[in-house]
């Protein structure tokens, strides 16, 4: 259970830290429970609901193979 949870936190942070250009034509890290916050003049973005979008279609793709 607990290197799930770190799977599932590292893959926030990396979908926030890389925001590729594709993901913003798709408006992925904008959906409903990902999070943006501005700390000391600087942006966090922590995409949870996109990051759980993704997984579940990962493994959806996985899962058909």
């Amino acid at each position: 259970m607990l290197k799930w949870f770190v799977v599932i936190v590292v893959l926030v942070l990396a979908t926030g830290l890389m925001q590729p250009g594709l993901a913003r034509r798709l408006r992925l890290g904008r959906l409903p429970g990902d999070l943006h916050f501005s700390f000391r003049g600087r942006g966090y973005h922590l995409p949870f609901t996109t990051t759980l979008l993704l997984s579940l279609l990962a493994w959806l793709l996985l899962r058909s193979l």
